[in-house]
């Protein structure tokens, strides 16, 4: 019996398909950091745009190179400020996204041990904030969090506080905390629902007649298990949370030192955009960079 030969032309549909994520990533991704890089190696100029440009051209490369200055990373290690910024968003990040999680968990775990017939209900109440705008939720917080707003009356209706007396939340980092656990909490809920929703629950009933007791079998086969959906909640959280300026300007006092509010102030207050683009890409590499490690780390072991 003769073998079918296998077809020796390519389908151009399946590059096409693997090819447009990599167009979107050139657009949209390598082509502003490479950008904002170029940004990063000028220098201050009181123009417009607000630098001295490098590279205008592809017959100046050799003065490209001789034009780069590093005096703006340079200067990132001398003020301390930057430093103090940088770890204080990732110490905000790390703490919102240890929240979420710890919220977001006993969520997603009601929702997928749920009836089938009432899933999808609950999926569309976790959807609902969305259809809201952000910036409308992060408003309403201001006027329940501020001292004479809905929570201060709602305590002194309740008598837990006095007539005289008001909560002191608005403009602290417990407001941020708030803000950001209330707005972030869909994206940690659904990838963790989504790993969960997969898990064989026969699985747990063969632990339970072994005599496994349920917070065992919890910690040996459901979190396990469920551990990819907690890597990528973690890291769809953590990542943009680091850099967030919208929740800390608005709750945030003027303690609050993200480097999002620092980005800002450099860009449209003092208008030194090399320096700003300088903190961008040191930020975008203290976050790419652990991430692309993980990745390969985990690629070896799989």
């Amino acid at each position: 019996m003769a073998e079918i030969a296998a077809p020796t032309h390519r389908n151009p549909a399946r590059w096409l398909v693997v090819a447009i994520p990599y167009i979107w990533l050139v657009l949209f991704f390598a082509a502003p950091f490479f950008i904002i890089l170029k940004i990063s190696l000028s220098d201050t100029a009181i123009a417009m745009p607000p630098y001295t440009p490098v590279f205008v051209g592809f017959g100046d490369i050799s003065s490209f190179f001789a034009g780069l200055d590093l005096d703006n990373y340079s200067f990132l290690t001398e003020d301390p400020l930057y430093l103090d910024a940088y770890l204080s968003s990732l110490r905000i990040a790390f703490i919102s996204t240890l929240l979420l999680l710890l919220i977001g968990y006993p969520m997603a775990l009601a929702m997928a041990r749920a009836p089938s017939t009432i899933r999808p209900t609950l999926m569309m109440l976790v959807i609902l904030p969305f259809w809201t705008s952000f910036l409308i939720r992060v408003y309403a917080w201001i006027g329940i969090l501020k001292p004479e707003g809905l929570l201060t009356l709602l305590l002194q209706t309740l008598h837990i506080l006095g007539p005289d007396d008001q909560v002191q939340i608005y403009r602290t980092d417990w407001a941020v905390f708030i803000g950001i656990v209330y707005s972030y909490l869909p994206f940690m809920v659904l990838p963790l629902y989504a790993a969960l929703e997969k898990m064989d629950g026969t699985l747990l009933e063969a632990a339970s007649d072994l005599g496994c007791p349920p917070w065992k079998a919890f910690w040996r086969i459901t979190f396990p298990l469920s551990l990819p959906g907690v890597i990528a909640g973690s890291m769809i959280c953590f990542i943009p949370i680091t850099g967030e300026f919208v929740i800390p300007d608005l709750l945030g006092g003027a303690s609050t030192l993200m480097i999002g509010k620092t980005l800002w102030t450099e860009f449209f207050g003092n208008r030194d955009w090399p320096l700003a683009s300088a903190v961008a890409v040191l930020l975008l590499l203290a976050l790419v960079v652990p991430i692309v490690i993980f990745q390969n780390q985990q690629r070896k072991v799989s």
